[in-house]
């Protein structure tokens, strides 16, 4: 779809596109002859300086001149994690929509994948641990995506609590799981459990309804101001599962992007 726009619109040089992605439908947000701050992070990605060359192809080189006409792809892993300033806004939700919220983006890269989503996680300020009490709470249609991670976490050492529908579904698909009180429910309950300082991760994702979204609030604002790293979406919680696998299998190493690419 991007090189379709590219060609009817006869772009020359850089160009962003938005989408948003429902099943097999695709939708254009927008689309403008410009850069982005993706545009750096690819950059990095590849090893190749995408400003510089969008700028000449604008001035009147070709790609044949440039000697990029190739699609390149790395060996190693680049994550692009976005950063939020929610903590210095009190009453904010932590809850993404498509609305821009974010006020910078970090980036991790190793030829490991769950290393490269550990070292952004830890440059956006949410590390992860490689041992505590994780608190779940999902909604219905994410529990058994959620599962297999879950298991993962018992058998590396980690314990798992969580609210009455998680917990039930947990149980019976065979994870080892704990249960704890919903905000209403009865003390301790989840935020009471975080304030406490008994809770060193939390997966909460909710359903598109205002009572939902309104209910499980007081967990994601808690987690927020303890600095607890917390997910809100079943594959990001996935994703930090692995991290936190190979985390405890084998320390986070550096190199220079110079020593990344020269490997290419």
């Amino acid at each position: 779809a991007t090189r379709k726009l590219a060609l009817e619109l006869e772009v020359c040089g850089l160009m962003n596109v938005q989408y948003a992605v429902k099943g097999d439908q695709i939708f254009v947000i927008e689309v403008n002859p410009r850069g982005s701050r993706t545009v750096p992070f690819v950059s990095k990605a590849i090893g190749r300086p995408l400003a510089k060359l969008a700028a000449l192809v604008i001035s009147g080189k070709t790609l044949e001149e440039l000697d990029f006409t190739t699609e390149i792809w790395p060996r190693h892993f680049s994550v692009k994690e976005a950063v939020f300033p929610f903590v210095k806004f009190p009453g904010v939700d932590t809850l993404l929509s498509p609305e821009m919220r974010s006020t910078g983006e970090v980036m991790g890269i190793d030829s490991d994948f769950g290393r490269a989503y550990a070292k952004s996680q830890i440059q956006a300020g949410n590390s992860l641990p490689t041992r505590g009490r994780v608190l779940v709470s999902v909604r219905e249609e994410d529990h058994e995506r959620v599962a297999k991670s879950m298991k993962d976490l018992v058998a590396n050492g980690f314990e798992l609590i969580a609210t009455t529908g998680t917990a039930q579904a947990l149980q019976e698909l065979g994870v080892k799981v704990g249960h704890v009180h919903k905000c209403g429910e009865g003390s301790p309950n989840t935020v009471d459990r975080i304030n406490a300082g008994d809770v060193d991760i939390v997966i909460n994702t909710v359903g598109a309804d205002v009572r939902s979204v309104k209910d499980s609030f007081s967990i994601r604002r808690a987690s927020l101001q303890r600095g607890l790293p917390y997910f809100t979406t079943a594959s990001g919680a996935c994703a930090a599962v692995g991290a936190i696998r190979a985390l405890q299998k084998e320390s986070i190493g550096v190199k220079s992007l110079q020593e990344i690419h020269a490997k290419e």
